[in-house]
């Protein structure tokens, strides 16, 4: 390979990022100009409310190199990324997000390796942030924990969408239609040769995350479900148990029938109905969370509606 025509584009989800995009694309600037690759960047703007689209169109008409896609709406940052991943024709995607929190310094290090060791793609791992609140890193951790556990998934804690993936690999993801979309589950499925390089996150510089809590929630529900059925398995293994537990009622009942005592324990019986009920909903939602994603999986919708876009000649990135 010539390394020296390699085609490199800087892919990065923005929703509601109008006052971190300058800043992120002149520090990325900066790095990739010292470099000896032909580079563009592609942004997905995500529906946001803000001034980000106009941002994105600003540095368009000053760089040729800047490309973009423009949703309709707001449709997450796993599906913006995947939109970009479908357009890119590149030697190779740097996934980055552009609030600064990736350091762009890391560029050189990610194609270093990726050249290197000649593998597919390169993972990141960030180090602990020794500032964040216990709540934080804990709830973190139990994230990944919970979604090794129930999946069919390896993830480590600390893994995010910051990494270098090669043509191989794009071509790969491109041919997946699945409308749950779950990058990190993906990239661990397909397999390939990967390395991983650690990392320190930056500070946000500007804004706030956009992960909430129950973001994270769901996202992980999207990771469980999409790459296993171990729900399932798990909610017909609880059935049994609660079901074999039941018949250390028989003994007490036997009993109290042949003494002539009156079974009463109303409390108890009030409390049996109300845990099995809500053991019910609990195995009937997993199993609707399952029945949903075949439902809308199989409407084959769009995963995405791009209202705006920008083409040029020869560029990385094809519509």
């Amino acid at each position: 390979m010539d390394q020296s025509r390699l085609n490199i584009c800087i892919l990065s989800a923005a929703y509601n990022e109008g006052e971190n995009l300058l800043v992120f694309y002149h520090a990325v600037k900066k790095v990739i100009d010292k470099l000896p690759y032909s580079f563009e960047f592609c942004f997905v703007n995500d529906g946001s409310k803000d001034d980000t689209l106009s941002v994105i169109r600003t540095l368009a008409k000053k760089d040729e190199s800047v490309k973009y896609l423009s949703f309709s709406r707001n449709f997450g940052q796993q599906i913006a990324l995947k939109a970009g991943i479908d357009t890119i024709n590149a030697d190779a995607i740097i996934m980055m997000d552009s609030d600064l929190q990736h350091p762009p310094e890391m560029i050189p290090d990610l194609i270093e390796l990726w050249l290197k060791k000649k593998v597919n793609m390169v993972n990141t791992l960030r180090e602990e942030d020794q500032d964040l609140s216990w709540f934080k890193k804990q709830s973190s951790k139990r994230f990944y924990q919970v979604l090794n556990k129930v999946s069919d998934l390896k993830l480590e804690p600390g893994q995010a969408d910051f990494r270098l993936i090669d043509r191989l690999v794009t071509e790969t993801l491109k041919k997946s239609k699945e409308q749950d979309v779950f990058l990190r589950g993906m990239i661990q499925w397909i397999g390939y040769d990967q390395a991983t390089i650690k990392y320190k996150a930056n500070k946000r510089f500007a804004g706030e995350s956009k992960y909430t809590f129950a973001k994270m929630m769901r996202l992980a529900l999207a990771g469980i479900t999409s790459f296993s059925i171990k729900p399932l398995y798990t909610a017909i293994y609880i059935g049994f148990f609660f079901a074999l537990m039941s018949f250390l009622y028989l003994p007490y009942v036997l009993y109290s029938f042949a003494i002539g005592q009156a079974v009463d324990g109303w409390a108890s019986i009030l409390m049996t109905i109300a845990f099995f009920g809500g053991l019910n909903l609990i195995v009937l939602g997993v199993l609707g969370i399952y029945i949903g994603k075949i439902l809308i999986q199989n409407k084959e919708r769009p995963l995405y509606i791009i209202q705006e876009q920008n083409i040029h000649e020869n560029s990385l990135v094809e519509f």
